[in-house]
């Protein structure tokens, strides 16, 4: 180890060749306890940091320093000399003043949450008063110039890792390390994105609308998965909101009006700052384990608008896989009453674990701010109309038009990462370790030379009673991520029935600026009908009831289906989706313990066991405030968090095709998160449906219950399959997550980082006596939920070792249908943050 970290010192020696002071270590008090949030500052300067909870800092400068000062409130000051303009691993003991101010009341630790009796607080709340005046908000209309860069790379380099047969073949990426001006590590560059665009908003009308002028980027440029990855990892945010959301976290804002039951606030100091008087605020976390910040903020004497604001992600908060979050802000002063954000960095430290040492990967994100104009409306269509807004030009630009639209020129290292990528893509090893991880993210291998890719690999295997073991092969053309077509098919094979399963689907683009889509396929499977109420319109979509190898009971109710499709769909208005379709389905029990049998007076026995049925359907679906990334046939959600209706007309029509019934059938569903402030998200789904005419039990409304050991959203995790059966229906789902905000408070839960989830979920139902008369020759009893709405709740406890969800299911009535299950446990596992 001491050899790694010799070799590490050179490098980062190596790098500071380049007239850089740098210097690290920690704070310790008299009794060698780490100082948290102790200053740390060049003498004569405005750069500095503040120490973490583990009293370490690290500071870095372009420019060449040579007195580092460390200070903390109610103790004496330590001014060191630095030699060397490199100086790590420094440690220093700071000492409680020996007299105390008379004029100033020191407090330590936890602070006053009285503006007569912490000043800063004072501060605060004119920061709260005049929030909604400051910045854009002050204007009806704005636009500007927006310059943004993304860069991922590698972190915590040493010689076992340049030395690691990973790399062998690859050492001369080594050639470009640089060190972290925030952690002092160093690291690989691995991709980097430019992207120019301009900005319009609307404060009056609510609306916003970027215009992307260029971009620019090496690395994962080809790998649609990735560039999404990238686009939602990095949401725009607003420091004055009471709480900011990154990786699905909401985190309270220092800014917050909740802020002072949150944080700890010390007037620091005051100075002058572009020939503006400003106050300097420090501000530290009350508790641990929970989503804050630590870091200080420069507020204006007078408009009382932030300066400059730094904010660190506490070591301690309730987040998986990152270990650093550090974000810094810089405004300008238009004039005297006018600040307006210039500059925005943000840097993210992802990592398996949270450890110092740890390797992992930085996400950077620099974006500034240019040329700013007020007050020149644009009617309200200029917002909404453009569904296509693809421009190839923008991804062609020469090097001039970066030269000219770079707020922030390049440095040395990042110039270099574009001739280092192109020329480690041409490395075999490098290809096959970036296939390796395109596979793992998109589920699909890629065969370039064919234009096709593989897969899902993760549905390859399965397994129901009545295929027994259950293997899939499949696959889609795949040109590029932005297909104006695509081809995909598979085919499955049953050990126990011994019978192939096989379908085919294809969709094309016929009008970009509409996005006119012409779909259709065939389809022949086992699969579990009612998994779901609302109607999926993927042909070759299987539900995951469908192959559940383990369960509470056995899974015989599987049905054989036959399905040709056949669809036109468009978006005339952004994230507006109407959809026109046809579909013919032939479906027969699958199992000789399952019966779709009803009765049929054409019929010689007067009994049918297969029903033959076209339906057209007309459904409108729309999507406010999703964000979508790509411009082909499939595109990609860019973000969460948006609301989802959806509404559809069925008919079923006898005369088509020699169906066998004629019926109508209207569903509805909505969808909508919830962010509830720092308390976490609420999910909340409610669905509605009403088939009129009769129908057969494989044309009814099956409310979907859950035979599996796996936690799914929108079932019922106490129900059986068929256990309700309707035609007219009505169901709530209510899901909150509290992130840990409660476990938080609890000692010795609150370093596990556990996370409470409650669940509710209810459904009335009904089913008419025709429809029951109609199925009485099935094999399945008959029932809905009339007599009062079924409800179930649950306790689920998430994020164990990371990756792990238990939920702890109560049936709350029915209990005594037959084989009622009172109680049961269903988990799920996955990589969140």
């Amino acid at each position: 180890m001491k050899y790694n970290l010799l070799i590490t010192y050179l490098l980062l020696g190596f790098a500071s060749v380049f007239a850089q002071t740098k210097v690290s270590g920690h704070v310790f008090d008299e009794n060698n306890e780490p100082v948290a949030y102790a200053n740390v500052i060049f003498k004569s300067s405005s750069e500095g940091t503040i120490t973490d909870e583990n009293g370490r800092f690290y500071l870095e400068s372009d420019e060449t320093w040579e007195t580092l000062i460390v200070s903390f409130v109610g103790y004496e000051t330590i001014e060191y000399p630095l030699e060397k303009r490199v100086n790590y691993e420094m440690r220093f003991n700071i000492k409680e003043e020996a007299a105390a101010l008379q004029e100033v009341v020191i407090v330590t630790g936890k602070q006053s949450k009285k503006a007569e009796e912490n000043p800063a607080i004072a501060i605060l709340k004119k920061i709260w008063e005049r929030k909604r005046r400051n910045g854009l908000k002050q204007f009806d209309q704005y636009a500007y110039d927006k310059y943004e860069k993304v860069e991922f790379d590698l972190n915590t380099i040493d010689s076992s890792l340049m030395k690691s047969r990973l790399f062998k073949g690859m050492e001369f990426v080594f050639e470009d390390l640089d060190t972290s001006k925030v952690t002092g590590k160093t690291y690989l560059p691995m991709f980097i994105n430019e992207s120019a665009s301009k900005v319009y908003g609307d404060n009056i009308l609510e609306k916003e609308k970027e215009t992307l002028e260029g971009n620019k980027n090496s690395g994962f440029d080809n790998n649609q998965v990735v560039i999404a990855f990238i686009d939602d990892l990095y949401s725009d945010y607003d420091i004055y909101d009471n709480y900011l959301k990154f990786f699905d976290k909401s985190f309270v804002s220092p800014l917050s009006k909740t802020g002072i039951n949150t944080y700890n606030y010390v007037l620091s100091d005051s100075a002058f700052i572009d020939n503006k008087w400003c106050y300097n605020i420090i501000y530290y976390p009350r508790r641990k384990n929970e989503l804050t910040f630590k870091g200080d903020f420069w507020v204006n004497d007078s408009t009382f608008a932030i300066k400059e604001i730094n904010m660190q992600a506490s070591k301690s908060a309730n987040i998986n896989w990152v270990k650093e979050i550090y974000i810094e802000q810089e405004f300008e002063v238009l004039n005297d009453s006018v600040f307006l954000i210039k500059r925005d960095y943000f840097m993210s430290d992802f990592s398996f674990q949270k450890k110092e040492k740890a390797r992992g990967i930085y996400g950077k994100r620099t974006t500034l701010y240019n040329d700013y104009v007020f007050n020149e409306p644009k009617p309200e269509k200029f917002y909404t109309e453009k569904v296509f807004s693809y421009n190839d030009d923008a991804y062609n630009r020469d090097d001039a038009f970066w030269e000219k639209n770079r707020l922030e020129k390049l440095n040395k290292d990042e110039k270099g990462i574009y001739k280092m990528l192109d020329t480690l893509k041409t490395v075999k090893k490098f290809k096959q370790l970036y296939s390796l991880g395109s596979i793992l993210a998109s589920g699909y291998i890629e065969f370039d030379d064919l234009n096709f890719d593989y897969g899902p690999i993760f549905s390859t295997f399965g397994f129901n009673e009545v295929e027994g073991l259950r293997i899939r092969t499949g696959g889609r053309t795949y040109f590029g991520p932005n297909d104006l077509w695509r081809l995909e098919g598979f085919t499955a094979y049953g050990f126990k029935d011994q019978k192939f399963k096989y379908g085919i689907s294809g969709k094309l683009l016929l009008d970009q600026k509409t996005r006119l889509i012409i779909s259709g396929g065939y389809r022949k499977d086992i699969e579990q009908i009612g998994a779901s109420l609302t109607t999926s319109t993927d042909v070759l979509g299987r539900s995951l009831a469908s192959s559940s190898i383990v369960g509470t009971g056995t899974n015989d109710k599987l049905t054989s289906i036959e399905l040709s499709s056949l669809a036109l769909s468009m978006e005339p208005v952004r994230n507006l989706i109407f959809r026109v379709s046809g579909n013919f389905r032939t479906l027969s029990s699958a199992s000789p313990t399952f019966s779709l049998d009803y009765i049929d007076a054409t019929s010689p026995t007067g009994i049918s066991s297969e029903i033959k049925q076209y339906e057209s359907s007309f459904s409108v679906s729309y999507f406010p405030k999703r964000k979508m990334t790509g411009y082909g046939v499939e595109r990609y959600e860019a973000n969460d968090y948006f609301a989802t209706l959806f509404a559809q007309v069925s008919r079923g029509d006898q005369t088509i095709f020699s169906s066998d019934f004629d019926y109508t059938k209207v569903q509805f569903s909505y969808i909508q998160p919830w962010q509830v402030g720092g308390f976490g998200v609420l999910y909340s789904t409610l669905e509605a449906g009403k088939t009129f005419g009769e129908v057969p039990l494989g044309l009814l409304s099956v409310v979907p219950g859950n035979q599996s050991y796996f936690s799914i959203y929108n079932t019922f995790s106490q129900l059986d399959f068929y256990e309700f059966v309707t035609d007219t229906y009505a169901t709530l789902h209510l899901q909150h997550n509290f992130n840990g905000r409660l476990f938080s408070r609890i000692p010795l839960l609150r370093k596990l980082n556990l996370r409470e989830i409650v669940s509710l979920r209810g459904v009335w139902g009904d089913l008419s006596n025709e429809n029951i008369l109609l199925n009485q020759p099935s094999n399945i009893p008959l029932v809905a939920p009339n007599d009062e709405i079924y409800w179930e709740y649950s306790f689920g406890i998430g994020n164990i070792f990371k990756v792990f969800r238990l939920d702890f299911n109560f049936r709350g009535n029915y209990l005594d249908n037959p084989n009622a299950r009172k109680f049961g446990v269903t988990g799920s596992f996955g990589f969140d943050f």
